[in-house]
């Protein structure tokens, strides 16, 4: 990481010239600017933040501003918002020349939060858990495809026909993740770099899925290293001339991308679920219990509920076991490491708004005192445990219908990505897709 003495250093020695302030917008990529290093010390000193427009947390993907958000519109003149660094996040970011990062909260310009920005989201449950003593540790493993292709080709290819870097399924093979070692060797020493503690990469279950994962964190920590990783693999890829997908489900017949969630509670400085069986029940319980209403924070796009199929490695069920893959909440770890792993949300999760949804799950179980149902063995997918929602349409449902979002999050944060999501189904179902004119074009 890199200290605010440090990076005035660096900027008079030349070492940096560069500094991006960056916050994430509802589909969890980094906006923000480029400020050249000496105007970025010079507006820090004069206690400014960096403005932008309040239209990045009211767009749909294509950047088109979208009416029914409460808090930017046309009628309101899609006026700015600050974006305040927090020093903390401030790093170097090796795989660019000259170049520092630092992640911002999304503030109006009176310092009160924009409380449906996904960082302010999850301080606001990281912040109701310390209330009631408890810090949540998180870590998110996350899944990609490597492909030949650069993004340009990709596109130019209609991202269709795309080339993965190893043509067999390489899970846990050490001779065919050798093949993508030049690349992901620079993924690991450049996150490294920048001041997060890599762990290990390997090989996934599909022909060049790969995954790199990282020390687990506390929630805040873990989400704003989680969207710096993300970002920076795909820049990473970009000068490689290469690209990579953390799309859900790239296609029908490739397994899905995920990003398993480990969650557990400490409490000064000690995890809790080493000793206390209740508040460990009580936590999977939560989750057990509102993953349901709150799937849209864990499952955000139409994408994501393709990824739902059994036997495919991605859960269907709200089942918990031990130490088993095919339910939706598998329990690992022994002791001090005894952890949820949420094995829910797919690479396309927004890591802020996912967590946020974890530690306001687990709370509410905490607050209501309940007990999970027992541990389910055997094979899940085969199991009549309640089922995750299928589709985009039964979240928005499920979360309009139910009360803990609302307790949780309050209703100006529900209501934004209601609508946010109501958008998505709104442009899916009026776009003709590919199987539809495969299916229809000459036999219809």
């Amino acid at each position: 990481m890199l200290s605010a003495e440090e990076l005035r250093a660096d900027v008079e020695s030349g070492a940096i010239d560069t500094v991006v302030v960056a916050f994430t917008d509802m589909q969890g990529r980094l906006m923000g600017k480029r400020l050249h290093a000496e105007f970025f010390l010079d507006e820090m000193d004069a206690g400014h933040g960096v403005e932008g427009c309040n239209y990045l947390l009211a767009l749909e993907m294509e950047m088109d501003p979208v009416p029914g958000y409460a808090i930017a519109s046309w009628e309101q003149g899609y006026g700015d918002f600050d974006v305040r660094p927090d020093f903390g996040t401030m790093r170097r970011i090796p795989w660019l020349e000259a170049t520092a990062l630092v992640l911002g909260d999304v503030q109006w310009h009176d310092g009160s939060p924009v409380q449906p920005s996904p960082r302010q989201v999850l301080k606001a449950q990281v912040d109701r858990a310390a209330a009631l003593g408890y810090v949540p540790m998180m870590g998110s493993e996350l899944e990609f495809y490597l492909l030949r292709e650069t993004y340009a080709e990709a596109h130019a290819k209609q991202f269709s026909g795309l080339t993965p870097s190893v043509p067999y399924v390489l899970d846990y093979h050490i001779l065919a993740t050798t093949y993508d070692e030049p690349f992901l060797r620079q993924i690991r020493n450049g996150m490294h770099a920048a001041g997060m503690r890599v762990e290990t990469s390997k090989g996934e279950a599909w022909p060049g899925q790969q995954e790199i994962n990282f020390r687990f964190d506390n929630a805040l920590t873990m989400a704003d290293n989680h969207v710096i990783y993300k970002n920076g693999a795909k820049e990473i890829a970009f000068l490689n001339g290469c690209s990579i997908t953390f799309m859900a489900k790239p296609f029908q017949d490739w397994i899905g991308n995920s990003c398993h969630i480990h969650s557990s509670l400490w409490r000064d400085g000690a995890a809790c679920f080493a000793d206390d069986e209740e508040l460990f029940g009580q936590w999977l319980a939560g989750q057990i219990a509102c993953f349901e209403e709150l799937a849209l924070f864990l499952a955000p796009t139409i994408n994501s509920y393709k990824r739902f199929a059994a036997g495919s490695w991605a859960p269907t069920t709200l089942a918990w076991g031990n130490d088993n893959r095919t339910c939706g909440f598998r329990v690992v770890g022994h002791g001090g490491a005894r952890r949820v792993e949420t094995r829910i949300p797919g690479g396309d999760a927004n890591p802020y708004l996912a967590f946020a949804a974890v530690i306001a799950a687990g709370l509410h179980g905490i607050e209501q005192g309940l007990e999970p149902p027992p541990a389910l063995e055997g094979n899940a997918y085969e199991s009549d445990a309640r089922r995750f929602p299928s589709s985009m349409r039964e979240a928005i449902a499920a979360l309009e219908r139910g009360s803990v979002a609302r307790a949780a999050f309050g209703d100006q944060v529900v209501d934004h990505y209601l609508n946010y999501a109501r958008t998505e189904q709104r442009l899916f179902d009026a776009y003709v897709t590919d199987w539809e004119r495969t299916r229809y074009y000459e036999r219809g």
